[in-house]
């Protein structure tokens, strides 16, 4: 029987971990804006400041997997509000920064804190909240909330780089990393919640049935597609637009637009996820993504393109979260949902790492985006068809012991 304590408890994980994500997501991926200010003040290149942005994304992912152990080992609170900590560290470091190296340093304080504060461990926290039959439905509500964050801190520090130097924009962030200490703290009262009565299974033994489960594989390899276009978008988006002589302020609303719609992707992904094979959506989601982002780049670019481009991408854009938490909560219950999250996320940020960094590279070499998104979305595409053809459950034959889920 569920307690009044207990209850409460859970509604303010779930409020903590929706608005952490919020938070953490929203000053990540309106770092992109910065590009323009930083580099024509600091006179760097443009490779050299998505340098930054993919040594923070290459952190993010080869700390989430040890920070996933760690927080499924010895609770998710510490974790999460040390990350808050190292947040704020490293959006100050990136305030004072004067040169690339200072600005690489940024993007790893930033890494580490995005693998104590963003998806993984709020989806886990979501997870652990609510029961098995509402959990999909909740992590698409929780996913959709901390979409909000895109659109509001977007919209937000373009507003202030339009009028004032970048440090202002800054100094925004500053209060928002702030406001991740009470939100992290949160969240992490998932570790007060009772665990389910039936998981025996020890992390050794999850783990050594999760590289055997040709779904989670399967997930996890295609998992590097999503990094790498979504990455390279955030990233490189006001860039292009700028090189376009399109309105500065059209690449804010644009972010804004891929926010505010995702709101309605991510639940919608969540209940569809309730109802149909959730390896199907998401190898879906990868092709639509690739046909989307082609139309996009062979379009002359307008304002209008553009913000047609971010309303239909929203809708795509996190759904993948609740369907891969979703997923290894069905294969492998929520004990060691974090660390096995953790683990299929190092290849998103490998994907990451290579959409941030080798748009700047492709950029400097050529003068034009066109081979980087070309090669995107093949990839994408193969990603897409792999998802759906072998991403789903293993035959009698394939099959391993699962641990006991919740």
């Amino acid at each position: 029987m569920i307690t009044v304590k207990t209850s409460s408890t859970a509604r303010w994980v779930l409020i903590g971990a929706a608005l952490m994500m919020a938070l953490s997501m929203g000053i990540r991926q309106s770092l992109s804006l910065f590009l323009t200010p930083v580099t024509h003040d600091l006179a760097l290149t443009a490779a050299q400041f998505t340098l930054s942005i993919a040594v923070q994304n290459a952190v993010w992912g080869i700390s989430q997997a040890p920070v996933s152990m760690l927080a499924d080992r010895f609770g998710m609170r510490p974790l999460m509000v040390s990350g808050a900590l190292i947040y704020l560290l490293g959006v100050c470091t990136m305030g004072l920064a004067s040169g690339s190296a200072s600005l690489v340093l940024s993007g790893c304080f930033i890494g580490v804190a995005m693998a104590c504060t963003a998806s993984s461990l709020a989806m886990t926290a979501a997870a652990r909240a609510v029961p098995e039959h509402k959990r999909s439905m909740t992590l698409g509500i929780v996913s959709a909330v901390g979409s909000m964050g895109t659109p509001t801190v977007a919209m937000s520090v373009q507003g202030l780089l339009k009028h004032y130097d970048w440090h202002v924009g800054i100094m925004m962030f500053v209060v928002l990393a702030v406001a991740l200490l009470p939100m992290s703290y949160f969240a992490g009262g998932a570790d007060k919640l009772p665990r389910p009565a039936g998981n025996k299974a020890t992390m050794g033994e999850v783990l050594g049935q999760a590289i055997r489960h040709r779904g989670f594989l399967v997930m996890s390899a295609c998992y590097f597609v999503c990094g790498l276009n979504l990455i390279f978008l955030t990233t490189h988006l006001p860039n292009y637009l700028n090189i376009c002589g399109l309105d500065p302020m059209l690449s804010a609303e644009a972010l804004a637009i891929i926010g505010a719609v995702n709101i309605a992707g991510s639940y919608l992904a969540g209940w569809l996820g309730g109802k149909f094979p959730k390896h199907l959506l998401l190898g879906i989601l990868y092709i639509l993504r690739s046909v989307v982002i082609t139309a996009f780049f062979i379009t002359p670019p307008s304002p209008t393109s553009t913000l047609v481009f971010a309303t239909v991408m929203g809708m795509l854009w996190l759904g993948v979260i609740p369907l891969t938490g979703g997923l290894v909560a069905e294969m492998f219950g929520t004990r060691y949902m974090a660390t096995l999250l953790g683990i299929s996320f190092v290849v998103h940020q490998i994907g990451s790492f290579l959409g941030a960094w080798g748009g700047g590279l492709i950029l400097d070499a050529f003068g034009s985006y066109d081979r980087a998104w070309q090669t995107g979305v093949l990839i994408g595409a193969i990603a897409g068809v792999v998802q759906i053809a072998f991403g789903g459950p293993p035959r009698r034959s394939e099959s391993v012991p699962v641990a006991a889920a919740a």
